[in-house]
């Protein structure tokens, strides 16, 4: 199984204080984050590396300068006590097309919805993506994702620090991998905690985030 997967568009590092985990993933791998943007109206905003080709991090947290949204925040960041990998997406060739197989083989992705951020120069980029996995929300199992209607943010000239791994846990990994399965996603899931993990080729050496 490979240890990258095939069609990977983005990791999520969550975290409650950007600025802070922005600060200590630069310290740990010497590599400066760049400014993504804001999400107008979820009261989140990021920053983003490439990983190599269109494969990038993205690093999300609370925007301070935004009014509290009506909502919860994206990824639960308000919840967090510390910076976390929560998640990760894939971007499949035609995203219509694999939700419809995902559902025929008995996988549910979640409706298809806009997306949307303004860039530090006032670009905005719009996207679609499905809500995620509704049946097991551990975070293992990607969402889809389609930036047909925008440059892809690895576009733009990010920092980079190639990913070198993605790795997964569960407490029972075989009610996993069908879901897996049903998005043609190939994540290496082994037994024990809930947990995402990858691992970064850094000028300071390998770094592993969990």
């Amino acid at each position: 199984m490979n240890a990258i997967p095939a069609r990977l568009d983005h990791l999520v590092l969550a975290t409650p204080d950007l600025a802070a985990t922005v600060a200590d993933f630069t310290r740990r791998t010497g590599v400066t984050p760049a400014p993504g943007g804001v999400h107008v109206g979820l009261g989140t905003r990021n920053h983003l590396v490439s990983l190599g080709g269109t494969a990038y991090l993205e690093i999300i947290g609370p925007d301070p300068e935004q009014p509290e949204p009506m909502g919860p925040r994206p990824f639960d960041v308000d919840t967090l006590a510390t910076a976390r990998t929560v998640t990760w997406a894939i971007s499949p060739p035609d995203l219509d097309a694999a939700v419809a197989t995902a559902r025929a083989r008995g996988y549910d992705p979640g409706e298809i919805r806009p997306m949307s951020r303004r860039t530090p120069d006032g670009t905005l980029l719009t996207w679609r993506l499905t809500d995620g996995d509704t049946q097991h929300p551990s975070g293992l199992v990607p969402f889809l994702i389609d930036w047909s209607t925008s440059p892809h943010p690895t576009a733009s000239g990010l920092p980079a620090t190639p990913l070198l791994s993605l790795t997964a846990t569960a407490p029972a990994p075989d009610e996993i991998r069908p879901l897996l399965a049903a998005l043609d996603a190939d994540l290496p899931v082994t037994e024990g905690p809930v947990g995402l993990a990858f691992t970064l080729d850094t000028p300071r050496g390998p770094v592993v985030f969990g």
